[in-house]
């Protein structure tokens, strides 16, 4: 028997897998006039271009004789996914071709067939640019609206226009969970997903996640960013004036984020963030999980030591348990500013580096209590003004 470290993790399905499975199942019960249980849906084409089917078995069926509602459970397998169990429901209602006049979001009228897609309860809405959905509509990207209409158009009869309505209870609970807000997408979920399949704990998924925040930036015209690890950060920088629309939250993919913010076109960014987490890219680790190890403390007394700290205060710091309180020895002889306006300085070299000199990098370190206690080449970044 295999164990729970070794065993297959299981894959899931996306929301956009599932709204588009529960809008084909709730168009055929409408059009055949008959509750149906069970719906198979062709996934997007993987990157060896096979495309397969998937089976979904279908919930809180409800019909009459113009419309048709359905729910389809997501089953995220093994993937810690915030919509895991969530219902993923659908609406499609038969109109007529003068109620198909205007507001046609996601409307594919080819081979005579009108169908109007847009997003209902728990779906949030878009309204900050550079997303690739536009401001105004429903938060249901590219892949999943081609899906729902491909998977709709198999069971709608010529001649027949449709509206369709993608819905999910709890929706709205359930994006405070998610990047959602951060992003302008406000009042529910996104319906998402490029392959149909969510795969299990997959960092490059959480990393790809991040990416649109870059996009956001730029779109409300700021080439100039602040990259934060987190929360503390990102609190600390919108409470100082900073926009938010310029704050990046980069988790622990310090690295992967500078060179996205690269390659898409940034030219300056300030690291603006908890010493906890900034010292340790000081230190030369640009995946800041604590799996990827803890050079915090030591960062500290190699920087404490060359700006003349001695052996009783380095001891010190070397048995103190958090970074807080190192800060505090500092503080308390006199060291604080020097020690991590040098880690400051420190980060922004390795930053800099690592991009191959293509963005110019300031430093911020804060303190649990949000105060700035370290710092470099804010003077070449038009934030300065709030630090």
């Amino acid at each position: 028997m295999s164990s729970d470290k070794t065993r297959k993790l299981r894959t899931g399905y996306t929301t956009g897998t599932c709204a588009a499975a529960a809008a084909k199942a709730a168009a055929a019960m409408l059009f055949s006039g008959n509750l149906i249980d069970k719906i198979g849906v062709t996934l997007p084409a993987g990157t060896g271009g096979s495309r397969k089917l998937a089976a979904f078995r279908i919930t809180d069926q409800e019909l009459d004789k113009t419309a048709a509602r359905c729910c389809v459970v997501k089953d995220a397998g093994d993937d810690p996914d915030v919509t895991d169990r969530a219902k993923i429901c659908a609406i499609v209602e038969e109109k007529g071709n003068g109620d198909m006049d205007g507001g046609r979001e996601g409307c594919d009228g080819r081979g005579g067939r009108g169908i109007i897609l847009t997003g209902g309860e728990g779906v949030g809405t878009v309204t900050k640019r550079g997303l690739q959905v536009k401001v105004g509509e429903a938060a249901i990207n590219p892949v999943p609206r081609r899906m729902i209409l491909d998977e709709v158009k198999k069971v709608l009869p010529d001649g027949k226009d449709v509206k369709i309505t993608i819905y999910v209870p709890g929706g709205q609970e359930l994006s405070k969970r998610t990047m959602n807000r951060k992003l302008g997408i406000v009042g529910g979920i996104s319906i998402l997903g490029t392959t149909g399949i969510v795969e299990p704990r997959s960092k490059e998924a959480f990393k790809a996640s991040l990416l649109p925040q870059i996009d956001v930036a730029m779109a409300n015209g700021f080439d100039e960013v602040v990259l934060t690890p987190g929360n503390i950060g990102e609190r600390n920088a919108i409470s100082c004036g900073i926009p938010e629309n310029a704050v990046i939250q980069m988790a622990n993919f310090v690295g992967f984020m500078l060179e996205a913010c690269a390659d898409k076109g940034i030219k300056k960014a300030l690291l603006f963030g908890h010493i906890g987490k900034l010292c340790k890219l000081a230190g030369g680790m640009l995946d800041t999980h604590s799996s990827k190890g803890d050079n915090r403390l030591e960062v500290i007394v190699s920087h404490a030591r060359k700006l003349g700290a001695n052996k009783d205060i380095l001891e010190l710091i070397t048995d103190a348990n958090t970074t807080e309180t190192a800060l505090e020895i500092l503080q308390e002889n006199g060291l604080g500013s020097n020690v991590f306006d040098s880690i400051a300085r420190s980060a922004s070299i390795k930053a800099f580096g690592h991009t191959g000199g293509r963005l110019v990098v300031g430093t911020a370190l804060l303190s649990l209590s949000g105060e700035v206690v370290g710092r470099y080449n804010i003077e070449e970044l038009r934030w300065a003004k709030y630090l």
